[in-house]
């Protein structure tokens, strides 16, 4: 997806050693140590030693880190919870009639499977908020929110690939998370000039984005945290891109 949306840019595969101690965190340190603009398609639970995860693995002032917000509706994963990053959750695009030519919801379909349940979204049990969220004064969650912006990710309107590799007879239809998240990076890395804080510009950018304000990732109280709303919500945060304008600072 980040060659989709960039074709020109200049793209490295980072690949951990493994995805059961710290080599994902490893990662991310030898990914920042080679390009400004790093998505992340992965994630789990959350930890009350994330805090400390924060510091050492993703603060890294000036660099765009994205992350997948997860696909098994609501609910918070890490690193997607992290303040350093912008947590990219999902939505389903379909054509309309409309002067955009498109229609958006929060992607939430429990029926697909138990794990494609929809993005994810919430309120972090540890991660602390951060001034740009503190702005929207949602008393009801003193830490973190996910999410912060959002892009298609609804496998049954997703993105065609053309995959010779595992038997699936070519071009396939997939969606999730780990295709909106590159998504965004790529948009930011065409944007360019992000910044120190680059979720915290976008939230100063609030007319660049499309307001998703229907559809839900599951139940919850308060419902803004699963139900997308006019202005933010939790599945789609601000909303999505028009264009890369709102990416950028200044």
């Amino acid at each position: 997806m980040a060659s989709a949306i960039c074709p020109k840019c200049n793209i490295v595969l980072v690949e951990a050693q493994d995805d059961s101690s710290d080599g994902l965190y490893v990662a991310e340190n030898t990914a920042a140590g080679l390009a400004g603009y790093i998505s992340n398609s992965w994630g789990g639970s959350e930890a009350s030693t994330d805090t400390t995860l924060d510091s050492e693995y993703f603060n890294h002032p000036g660099h765009v880190i994205t992350a997948s917000a997860g696909d098994g509706g609501y609910g918070v994963s890490y690193p997607a919870a992290s303040p350093n990053v912008v947590a990219v959750g999902g939505t389903s695009l379909s054509t309309a009639s409309n002067s955009r030519g498109w229609t958006e919801t929060a992607w939430g379909d429990g029926s697909l499977s138990s794990y494609f349940g929809g993005t994810g979204s919430g309120c972090s049990s540890y991660e602390p908020q951060p001034a740009w969220q503190t702005a929207l004064k949602m008393s009801s969650c003193s830490k973190r929110i996910d999410n912060d912006t959002a892009a298609d990710a609804d496998p049954n309107t997703g993105v065609a690939v053309y995959d010779t590799s595992n038997g699936n007879g070519g071009w396939n239809e997939v969606g999730g998370t780990s295709a909106s998240s590159p998504m965004l990076a790529a948009m930011y890395a065409l944007a360019g000039n992000a910044g120190n804080s680059p979720a915290d510009a976008i939230y100063t950018h609030t007319s660049n984005f499309y307001d998703v304000t229907s559809g839900s990732d599951g139940s919850c109280s308060p419902s803004y945290l699963c139900t997308a709303q006019a202005g933010y919500d939790g599945p789609t945060g601000i909303g999505t891109p028009d264009g890369i304008a709102g990416l950028a600072v200044g």
